[in-house]
């Protein structure tokens, strides 16, 4: 069976459950209100098969053997003692692999050809790059065939100095061209002067470590190439048509030559965007054998191969009168990326719009390191950023002994401070009143070491949370059926966030459908060419806007039909003088005329009608300043005589525009304060600045949170619209990890006494 006739057989999972409305008799609309995810039972009853369990006829496993040093070439490779070894059908490197394009660097402004998040070409020549880096791929019969031989493998290497070490490069930072297009460096006013100026001033420096990927599903493919010379590709990633579009790159192939699918994620935080090596080398090891190949990397593959957060270490600096009021904001970070790949992580993006300060200075740097490349991660750069700006400012309000949401509201702009553009929308204010009244804020005892429970120190923490609105420009096909159904198609992904729920009751209101007459196709590149990713938390606005624009379309498709018959109720009707509703199209001043889509249909004798169209340019963006806030509340409780950090209590207070789906909203929001969780206390890539080797590549020795490390969150919204915004919603993805770490910092300052400005924070730091 080929990828494609397995695709077929499981095309069910792209719809939803044909079951009947369950929308109350009162509701108008779908958006606003919680729905069960439509992939839901299929995921209960393990019927969603993610792409590591498919399975193809004839089916080979390959396994990549991890390069050892961080910088130098390959002297030898012994690989006859491999490819003896039984059930091996290849032993690729770098002398037999087929060749391939290095693949292109990421370009915001062409962001549809694809992209890698490394330059570097994959396996074409003995040169080392980083310590994991693939010196081969074993391809075998089964996966315990290709493990054995791997570990048959044998490399000498001819060593060269590899920079790797943060601190030692430090002296040699440079200034980025740009921090993901905006200006590295920016000035207002005179910094020196305004922190002269201030009553009382702060100046610390925070430190965050690497961050690894940890997604429930590790990066997983299939691939298997036709006779036509075209290539079928299973991949766990974000983006199908980036993929695909990066892939038809590296191989030379058309777009049309591609095939990528996901029909689900298993997670992705950003890790799954963009090419790495091990989907390239599933391809090539599929061509070298000609059969299909899965390539599914270990849990330490992907700490080999995969980049996770950069470290960072940030210098912020604020003065203020005694009224509180700033006078100086300073906030410079630096980070650590490679030359292949030169990601600036954005950790001076969030200083850049949350306070009014007449004097600021905000600049960031760089230093290039010899280790795999950095890439996104959950909130990037705003994640980070957050924990510094937030930190500093419990810190300046506790030396002026003011309450520290009394001091944010104090420094609230009236307009960006630094892109001088209005907001679109910004109740910031509103989201802490309301968290504050609801958390019980106005109970806590400012002064440290003042609250306890038996040998528990009891704090509270408050933070900011930040993430900006994105939108991209997209295509989207739609057809409407003469049975009076409707099939949207966009090639999202889904990675547990509800994408296609929210999709389908978007489509729904804009149709004047019941959800279960619509279904949402996703997650194949034979979709609408289009660069759909789910990053930035920007997919469910990017594709509201292209449903939207599909939706008017098809309403003059259909008014087109209806035109052409003279007992039409809709006869002469124009496009802006109708709407979508009640299954059909009526007209807006005499909501009694109009026809269903069945009816329209049935009379011109065709059996439905499809667009595909693309939205406008994220215009809104350009005019207005646009992000998602948030009021992190967290209560914590530290034992006196071990250190031991336990968040006992949390609530979130989230201004993030129209909440289209409550029910998947708060998921997503206390998935990313877990996230936050684990960052402020348990997760931390050990890295040895000697050898630029990862030493703790697994879940025994990386610590995500588990059950016990996480209370109840109780998540709040202000859900008012912003206008500016399709269908008034903001994105919701990542905005719940930004800000957390600082609030439980600032909650166990509050409780011990003791400021930690070097995550992770530890027993040791406490003690």
């Amino acid at each position: 069976m080929s990828i494609l006739q397995s695709i077929m057989e499981t095309a069910a999972q792209f719809l939803p459950d044909k079951k009947p409305d369950v929308m109350k008799a009162d509701e108008e609309t779908y958006v606003g209100h919680a729905r069960t995810r439509v992939d839901g039972p299929a995921k209960v009853r393990g019927e969603a098969r993610f792409t590591a369990e498919f399975q193809i006829a004839n089916l080979t496993h390959a396994v990549i053997v991890h390069g050892t040093i961080a910088k130098g070439k390959i002297s030898k490779l012994e690989t006859e003692e491999a490819s003896r070894a039984p059930g091996v059908l290849a032993v690729i490197t770098h002398e037999n692999v087929p060749k391939m394009k290095a693949p292109p660097s990421v370009d915001l402004s062409n962001m549809g050809k694809g992209f890698a998040l490394s330059n570097l070409p994959i396996m074409q020549s003995a040169e080392m790059h980083w310590d994991g880096e693939p010196v081969a791929v074993v391809v075998a019969e089964t996966l315990e065939q290709a493990e054995h031989a791997a570990h048959l493998v044998r490399a000498e290497y001819q060593l060269e100095s590899a920079d790797v070490s943060f601190e030692g490069m430090k002296p040699k930072a440079v200034m980025p061209h740009d921090v993901l297009g905006e200006p590295p460096e920016i000035t207002i006013g005179d910094v020196e002067k305004g922190m002269a100026e201030g009553d009382t001033r702060i100046e610390q420096v925070y430190r965050t470590p690497r961050y690894n990927h940890n997604a429930i599903e590790p990066h997983a493919n299939i691939a298997s190439w036709n006779e036509d010379g075209s290539v079928e590709v299973f991949d766990a990633t974000q983006s199908v048509n980036l993929t695909a579009h990066t892939i038809a790159w590296v191989f030379g192939l058309k777009r049309d030559q591609v095939q990528v699918v996901a029909p689900f994620v298993g997670g992705g935080f950003g890790g799954k965007v963009g090419l790495w090596n091990n989907i390239a080398l599933c391809i090539a090891a599929a061509k070298v054998v000609n059969r299909p190949v899965k390539l599914a990397l270990s849990r330490e593959g992907v700490y080999r191969v995969i980049g996770g957060r950069t470290i960072a270490e940030q210098h912020v600096g604020l003065a203020a009168r005694k009224d509180g009021k700033l006078t100086a904001l300073m906030h410079t970070g630096m980070t650590a990326t490679v030359l292949s790949g030169r990601y600036a992580e954005q950790c001076t993006f969030p200083p850049r719009h949350l306070y009014a300060s007449p004097n600021m200075y905000i600049g960031q740097k760089v230093v290039y390191l010899d280790t795999v490349a950095n890439t996104w991660m959950r909130a990037p750069g705003e994640s980070i950023g957050t924990f510094a700006l937030e930190s500093a400012m419990d810190e300046l309000a506790h030396e002026l002994r003011m309450d520290p949401i009394e001091l944010r509201k104090i420094n609230e702009p009236e307009k960006d401070p630094t892109k001088n553009h209005p907001f679109s929308s910004r109740k910031l204010v509103e989201a802490y009143r309301r968290g504050a009244e609801k958390f019980g804020w106005s109970a806590r005892k400012a002064e440290p070491r003042s609250q306890r429970d038996g040998k528990w120190l009891v704090g509270q923490g408050v933070a900011t949370a930040y993430y900006p609105f994105l939108r991209f420009p997209a295509k989207a096909r739609l057809r409407i059926c003469i049975d009076g159904t409707a099939v949207v198609q966009v090639p999202a992904a889904e990675m547990g966030m509800g994408t296609a729920t929210v999709q389908i009751q978007h489509a729904a209101d804009r149709l004047g459908l019941h959800a279960h007459q619509v279904s949402f196709q996703y997650g194949d590149s034979r979709l609408p060419d289009t660069p759909v990713m789910a990053g930035g938390s920007n997919q469910t606005a990017t594709i509201f806007a292209a449903v939207h624009a599909a939706v008017d379309e098809a309403i003059g498709e259909l008014l087109k039909l209806a035109n052409k018959r003279a007992d039409s109720p809709l006869k002469g009707a124009k496009a802006d003088e109708v709407e979508a509703r009640h299954g059909g199209v009526f007209r807006t001043k005499a909501p009694e005329q109009g026809e269903t889509y069945a009816n329209v249909l049935q009379k011109a004798g065709v059996p439905f009608v499809e667009v595909e169209t693309s939205s406008a340019m994220p215009l809104e963006t350009m005019k207005y300043s646009m992000a998602s806030y948030g009021a992190q509340f967290c209560e914590v409780r530290v034992h006196e005589e071990t250190g031991e950090v336990r968040v006992s209590r949390w609530l979130g207070s989230f201004d993030c525009g129209t909440i289209v789906n409550p029910k998947t909203a708060t998921s997503q929001l206390r998935g990313g304060i877990i996230m936050g969780i684990g960052m402020a206390l348990t997760e931390e890539t050990l890295f040895d600045e000697r050898r630029g080797r990862i030493m703790n590549p697994s879940l025994a020795e990386y610590h995500v949170p588990v059950n016990l490390d996480v209370p109840h969150i109780e998540i709040i919204y202000n859900d008012i619209p912003d206008e500016h915004a399709p269908s008034g919603a903001r994105g919701i993805g990542e905005i719940g990890i930004t800000g957390a770490a600082a609030a439980i910092a600032n909650a166990v300052f509050n409780a011990t006494g003791k400021r930690v400005r070097d995550l992770p924070i530890t027993l040791d730091k406490l003690m």
